[in-house]
Parts: C-alpha cells; structure tokens; sequence
C-alpha cells in the first residue's frame, strides 16, 4: 500500500514492461544478426560459386577459342634427335617403366589422318601435336608424367594403340640390331654394306662385315655446242639407267638373301623408285662425298630418332 501511496507501484509496472520490451528487442536484435550472419554466409557461398563458374567460363572459352584457332600456334615442350647410346639411353629408360595395371599407352600412328581413338582421348586438345609428329610411336602414362612421340627411323606402317602396365617399343625399328642390308643409291653413285650387331649385345658398335661401292660416269651439264639438248638428255637417262641396273644387280642377291633380316635402301627421291621392289624399307637421303664415305654418312643420319616432347 506504501508503494501506491508513493507512486511506486505504477513506476514498477512501467519498469516491468520497458524491461519486456528491451527483452523483445534484444531477440529481434539477437534474430537479425542470425539472419544477416546467415545472409553474409550465403552471400559468400554464392560468391564463391561464381568466381568458379567464372573460370569454368573463362576456361572453356580459352579451350574453344584454341580449337577453333591455328593449330600451327601450339608448341611442344622440346624436339631434339637421339641416335646411338643416346637412343638405346632413351629406350632403356621407357622400357624401366612400370605404369601398373593399364597405365602405359603405347600408340603406333602412321600418319597425321591416323590418330587412334586412345590417343585422341588421352591428349584431347593437344592431339594436333601428336597429328604434326606422325608417323610416330606415342608413349604416355596415365598420371601425365611420361608424354611423348618418337619417329623412328623405321616408321610405323599401320595405326594401332594400347594400355598396358609397360611400354611396347619395337627396338628393330631405332636401332640397327640383327644382320641387315644397307645400301645408298644416287644417279651417279652406288654403296651398299652388309651389318650386324658387335660382339657386346648391349654395346653402341655396329659391324660392317662386306662392303661394295662404285661411282658412274654421268653427265650432270649440258655444255655448249656438240650434242643437242634433247640428245644430251637421253645420253643422260641411259647412263643412269646403267648405273642404276648395276646397283640392281648388286643388290639382288642381297635382298634373296635367307640370312638376312630386311634389307635398308636410301638415296636420291628420283631413283629409290627403281629400286623399291628390292628393299623392305626405303628412305631420302642427301649424302654425298666419295661411296664409302657417302655410305656411312647415310647410315648415321638414318639411324636417328627425333623425339617430340608433348
């Protein structure tokens, strides 16, 4: 009764009620950072979302704008030559790997118009490397380490591609191994050797065990005065017709020959076809000098494998 005769007891109702209002208030305060804790989460969540889909964008648009652009603009990471010890090096090394169950592809393209399905789906955009490369043997494993074609010196004659848990490199095709024919054919000189692999199985020497060489009296200019220029072409083409018969018959008992695994002719584009029929494989060559001397210069730059790095 004192509180209402003092008044008190309307300051505490007022008091009570102010005191349920800041309560209210305090919830709603306690609600709104909730919500906007929960906004600003979203409003991250969203945000994130789309700087991916942003360089999901930006990505597919660099990969078509590649696929649609100059394939020529690509660039494998290195191309160099190996032959001899630096080949046998090379091959020694992929033939070490052990890829596991189906993680070695080995592919053998034949041309650029040949990429196997294997391979185009392993290389995806950077398949017109492997197309520039052809004819080729891609190697390549599944965690991306090992990406690489090599053109051998005896090129691959058909398509075909495989995984397994190693790779499959045919050493006949880069290296001179077993007991071969190998001959150089120009218009106006003939060498030819018969090979076989040293004494050390695992070495770099190759033997040359029979060699015949010979040089033929060609014209190679028309001087003035004397023949006609018809007349001199014709003396021209039947001297190299037996140059070129001689060269035959050289190679013939070669290439009859039991013991030998495959008989290697290289020389001049505009004579080798006079003679592809007598050999298993055929190659330009530009060597000059002397025929001994032309001989082994062929035979080294055909024993040469160029290896594109992808």
């Amino acid at each position: 009764m004192l509180d209402e005769l003092l008044g008190r007891a309307e300051l505490k109702s007022r008091i009570e009620e102010l005191e349920e209002t800041n309560h209210h208030l305090e919830r709603q305060l306690e609600a709104e950072r909730e919500r906007r804790a929960e906004a600003t989460a979203a409003k991250q969540d969203a945000e994130e979302r789309i700087n991916r889909l942003e360089d999901r964008i930006e990505e597919l648009e660099d990969r078509v704008e590649r696929a649609s652009g100059d394939d020529s603009e690509r660039e494998f990471r290195r191309v160099h030559d190996a032959r001899g010890a630096r080949t046998r090096d090379l091959l020694d090394r992929l033939s070490a790997i052990e890829a596991g169950n189906e993680g070695a592809l080995t592919a053998m393209v034949a041309s650029e118009d040949a990429v196997p399905e294997p391979v185009a789906d392993h290389y995806g955009d950077a398949t017109p490397l492997v197309r520039r490369a052809a004819p080729a043997i891609v190697v390549a494993d599944d965690s991306g380490m090992i990406s690489a074609a090599l053109r051998p010196p005896i090129e691959p004659a058909e398509t075909t591609a495989g995984w397994d848990s190693t790779f499959a490199l045919p050493r006949d095709r880069f290296l001179p191994t077993g007991r071969f024919g190998f001959a150089l054919v120009r218009s106006d000189l003939f060498a030819v050797g018969v090979y076989g692999e040293g004494t050390d199985p695992g070495g770099d020497d190759v033997e040359r065990t029979d060699y015949e060489g010979f040089e033929s009296d060609v014209k190679s200019a028309h001087s003035k005065g004397g023949f006609s220029q018809g007349r001199f072409e014709r003396r021209r083409d039947d001297q190299i017709d037996e140059h070129l018969d001689a060269a035959r018959d050289a190679l013939e008992p070669l290439a009859t020959d039991a013991d030998l695994d495959r008989l290697i002719v290289v020389g001049e584009r505009s004579v080798l076809g006079d003679l592809r029929d007598l050999a298993d494989v055929t190659d330009v060559s530009d060597a000059t000098g002397d025929p001994e001397t032309a001989l082994e210069a062929a035979f080294a730059d055909f024993w040469t494998t160029r290896v594109y790095a992808i």
